[in-house]
């Protein structure tokens, strides 16, 4: 059983209310847009990090994170990228990889929209935890909190806290 905080587009700020849950999670996943390495350092102190690089990342953490990541947390296989898209409007560079890799989840961020949608096409569970940072049109910030328990992902939490 392996608790997950995930979160994306924090564009180089942490906010310290969703620390908590970072403390808790067996390992942070994030979906781009990190911003700056120190918030990758800040989470390591913590818990494993599974991160991909975000449009706005510079070389320094595209030289440490690839732009999509594929692996298995227990025994749900994971697609992870910043610029996704979702169930029926997909980017079309992700489709052929979601045809090849088969993921049970399919994660993304960029849009700064909180959606967790299960898509009946390609059997998958689609999650994009909005954004953690202070950039961009988003009022509230947000993180996705769950369990992976062999093949199943459940007790699913929204955390949100005001932009302030």
């Amino acid at each position: 059983m392996k608790k997950i905080a995930l979160i994306s587009d924090t564009h180089y700020t942490l906010d310290v209310r969703f620390l908590d849950y970072f403390n808790k999670a067996d390992e942070i996943w994030h979906a781009g847009d990190i911003g700056d390495l120190k918030i990758i350092d800040e989470l390591k102190k913590n818990s494993i990090i599974r991160a991909v690089h975000g449009n706005i990342d510079n070389y320094l953490i595209k030289a440490q994170f690839k732009s999509e990541i594929y692996f298995k947390c227990e025994e749900v296989n994971v697609l992870m990228t910043h610029i996704g898209g979702y169930p029926g409007k997909y980017n079309k560079n992700i489709i052929c990889k979601i045809e090849k890799f088969r993921p049970d989840l399919f994660i993304c961020g960029h849009s700064h929209i909180l959606k967790v949608m299960y898509d009946k096409k390609y059997k998958l569970l689609h999650m994009n935890p909005g954004a953690l940072g202070d950039y961009g049109q988003h009022k509230v910030k947000t993180l996705l909190y769950f369990i992976i328990d062999k093949k199943e992902i459940k007790e699913l939490k929204v955390i949100e806290y005001p932009r302030n």
